[in-house]
């Protein structure tokens, strides 16, 4: 699951203080990167490099950092949920990335679309 790595990765960056990160890309990391980008967690994120050689470019400074991370799918268990059981995260400070049919989404969005899927990860 590579979008474990990412999210660890832009923790640890940004504890570390780092102004950006560098990372292979997929299309997986730069869905969960835009949804992080759309909430503040970090500043942007771009794919550069060549076909072969694409690699994530994430600018860290966001207006809130990562205090937490749960994650509540791995590879030996999958979690899935439908709409009607899908939660808010810390009384709607954080936020749920679950994929679903319509692609990679937010818990809030997913309610309002009335679709659910496979649970990700929580943050906050």
């Amino acid at each position: 699951m590579a979008y474990i790595d990412l999210l660890i990765k832009i923790k640890n960056a940004q504890a570390a203080e780092k102004p950006l990160l560098k990372t292979p890309a997929t299309r997986l990391d730069k869905a969960v990167a835009d949804i992080l980008a759309e909430r503040g967690f970090i500043k942007k994120s771009e794919v550069k490099g060549k076909s072969y050689k694409k690699y994530l470019e994430i600018e860290l400074e966001g207006e809130r950092k990562i205090n937490g991370l749960k994650f509540l799918s791995r590879p030996s268990l999958r979690r899935y949920s439908g709409y009607r059981e899908i939660k808010s995260v810390k009384s709607g400070y954080g936020l749920m990335v679950l994929t679903t049919p319509k692609g990679i989404m937010t818990n809030d969005r997913a309610r309002k679309e009335k679709v659910g899927g496979q649970l990700l990860f929580e943050i906050w």
